[in-house]
């Protein structure tokens, strides 16, 4: 297919049949029969060549090893720790002295073995979390998933005596979530029943529960519209006082936030509905904006910056007094989360795409503030800040630094780092590039690159993309990337497109609902400035992304096949004028937009891209990934596009849908090194012949 014939696919008329809707039943007989079979033959194209075995199992080994770096969080006195190997592939849960988690070989206690737990209870069990009770942290409210998806069941469990409480708190397996209010209260945010639901399934109703009653019993204290995404509740502790914060989630990115008073009130807070990056410290509400809001009291706080007021005055008075501006907005530096101590408030900013942190204090009614010296040009995060005590730690790496834990015991005055994962491949011949890209309208997009330093001409080149949600895709350590990639001599790319969070609001919304076209566009211009550069040919230039980014990657099939070699879909959206209908999609329309609305439904049909396949497309070798346990991203999308290829002729088509692991793949490693080896033996036989 020429390029002028594929730039006007967008514009042409999809396609409106859809022969596949029984795919849609996730568990139908006849949908599961067609999945066995196509799985049976990716895994036999794929399994079945000589490179795959010791992939597996190099990608099994690394996501296992026992010297894989322990992230835990410090909770009075214990570093918590989730942790799976060879030997517990389901996981512990367990804990060490702050003291220990410093050693070289720390001397954990396991609170839970889940492995034991599925042998007794015939039930693949994959922790989800748990929710501890204040003062003392020793019991809590765990959850766990039966098949690595969203919903959860909750279970009331004793961490000193490493049991479950008989006649303890317990609920089935849902999307509710569930928070201590205090000793026998559980805040709940409930999704059991129809009437409790979202449309987009999610908790909509708050409920107070108290001990020795049923579920049903629980008490109603709040609730969110229908047509919301969600409502939530939870305990904030500031300092010696309690707060219970409710909220009514409109979509993902407005919300409506309220103080449950002792009153029984719902006192709205008066923030904008679109206020980000919200956290209460020392009396004071910090909180971001994602547009332009002007305060009551004049002032005008602009995304990308921070701004506080006094919280106290607010509950006393319910009005607010002056706005003070904690952050002033820079040019592409954007905030990537706050977390705070007792006693200081952390800010991990993005400046360029490079991490940094600031510490603050509030002192006789003063901010002050100061950059961490952490180290530079590399992704920091903010691993945990100890809300009752003093720790804090911080995670550093790069595309070419293993991770790394630093580590403060009193708020960032003093630093050392306690962790170092060992380096998983060689990365002496390898050098890390920024470049930019010209998108269709001018935008400058950056991108990444990985290479080998003495790269003299194209080689098979995997570009790597999200877009969406306002998530960065920031640089990372991968070392399965490192060894079954990277050290073959192939190059790796990720671009930061619009749609993500890597500069802030503005960035994200430049490609919301109609404006879509702009991060599809931003991801072929970065395929092209590739090509230009000599790094790749369009035939060994490979791509891959999941969830949303799954939706890119399969625009980026339809509309510009001639710029690729291969093509990896993963978990995707694909049939966007049928999203909203196969849950939780409505919960995404903030994101894309409404198909039942016309003028939506035209800016979503003209990129949608289970419509837009064609029999005579010119299309590289694709491969979709799924799971039937996927209750995020429904598996209809995947097994759809899969089908609709194969019967316009596209028999370079693989499908495979894995049968747990929900849309993150959680749970046992083995089913995630399998299919992370045979994505790569899928790009390197794409991929190698055509540099």
């Amino acid at each position: 297919m020429t390029k002028s014939t594929t730039q006007s696919l967008p514009n042409s008329a999809p396609s409106t049949d859809d022969p596949f809707l029984w795919l849609e039943d996730r568990t139908a007989k006849q949908s599961l029969d067609w999945v066995h079979g196509q799985n049976e033959i990716a895994v036999g194209e794929l399994q079945g060549d000589p490179s795959y075995q010791a992939s597996f199992q190099t990608a099994l080994d690394l996501m296992t090893a026992e010297d894989n770096i322990a992230v835990g969080a410090a909770i009075a006195g214990h570093v918590y720790n989730f942790w799976q190997d060879k030997t517990n592939a389901l996981g512990l849960w367990r804990r060490t002295t702050v003291a220990s988690y410093k050693t070289e070989k720390p001397v954990w206690e396991t609170i839970i073995d889940f492995d034991q737990l599925a042998a007794k209870e015939g039930i693949k069990w994959v922790f989800s979390g748990a929710s501890r009770l204040y003062p003392d942290f020793s019991r809590c409210l765990l959850s766990m998933s039966p098949d690595g998806g969203d919903a959860s069941e909750m279970r009331e469990f004793d961490i000193e005596t490493r049991s479950f409480i008989e006649g303890g708190f317990r609920a089935p397996a849902s999307k509710s979530n569930f928070g201590w209010l205090d000793e026998d209260t559980v805040i709940v945010s409930a999704a059991f029943e129809d009437a409790d639901k979202t449309e987009s399934g999610y908790p909509r109703v708050i409920k107070l529960w108290k001990r020795g009653t049923a579920l049903e019993e629980a008490t109603p204290i709040f609730e969110a519209q229908k047509d919301d995404l969600a409502a939530g509740a939870g305990v904030e502790f500031d300092g010696d006082k309690r707060h219970v914060f409710l909220a009514r989630a409109i979509n993902f990115f407005a919300s409506h936030s309220f103080l449950h008073l002792p009153s029984g009130e719902n006192r709205r807070i008066p923030l904008p509905d679109d206020a980000t990056d919200t956290s209460l410290f020392k009396d004071q509400l910090v909180f971001g904006v994602r547009t332009p809001w002007t305060a009551p009291d004049g002032t005008v706080c602009q995304p990308d910056g921070l701004y506080s007021l006094d919280f106290a005055h607010w509950i006393e008075t319910g009005s607010f007094g002056a706005i003070e501006i904690l952050l002033a907005p820079a040019h592409r530096v954007s905030i990537a989360g706050l977390a705070r101590t007792q006693d200081r408030l952390f800010i991990s900013l993005m400046d360029n795409v490079r991490g940094k942190v600031l510490v603050c204090e509030r002192r006789d009614g003063v901010w002050s503030m100061k950059p961490l010296a952490l180290p530079e040009n590399g992704t920091v995060g903010i691993s945990h800040a100890e809300h009752f005590g003093s720790s804090v730690s911080f995670s550093f790496t790069d595309f070419l630094t293993p991770s790394s834990i630093i580590w403060s015991d009193d708020d960032g005055e003093t630093l050392e780092t306690v962790k170092s994962q060992p380096a998983r491949f060689d990365a002496a011949p390898l050098i890390s590039e920024q470049f930019e890209a010209r998108s269709k309208d001018g935008t400058m997009i950056p991108y990444f690159v990985v290479r080998r330093r003495d790269q003299k001409g194209p080689v098979p080149t995997l570009l790597y993309g999200y877009g969406g949600f306002e998530v960065p895709l920031l640089p990372g350590y991968a070392g399965v990337r490192g060894r079954l990639w990277l050290e073959k001599g192939n190059a790796y790319v990720q671009a930061c497109i619009r749609g993500g969070g890597e500069f802030g609001p503005a960035w994200h919304q430049a490609a919301l609902k109609g404006n879509r076209q702009n991060g599809f566009d931003d991801f072929a211009a970065v395929a092209e400035d590739v090509v230009r550069r000599g790094i790749a040919t369009a035939s060994s230039l490979g791509i891959q992304g999941g969830s949303n980014g799954g939706l890119l990657t399969g625009v980026s099939l339809t509309q510009r096949p001639e710029l690729f070699g291969a093509v990896i879909i993963e978990v995707p959206l694909l049939d966007m004028l049928r999203y909203t209908e196969l849950p939780p999609g409505a919960s995404w329309m903030a994101e894309y937009g409404d198909p039942s609305k016309p003028e939506d439904a035209r800016w979503l049909s003209a990129y949608s891209p289970y419509q837009h396949v064609r029999a005579g497309a010119a299309y590289p070798p694709v491969l979709l990934t799924t799971s039937t346990a996927d209750d995020r991203v429904h598996p209809g999308h995947a097994r759809k596009m899969a089908a609709r290829l194969q019967e316009a002729g596209h028999d370079r088509t693989l499908f495979f849908e894995e049968t747990e692991g929900g849309h993150g793949g959680r749970g046992d490693r083995r089913p995630q090194a399998a299919q992370t080896a045979m994505k790569y033996v899928f790009l390197q036989r794409a991929l190698s012949a055509k540099a």
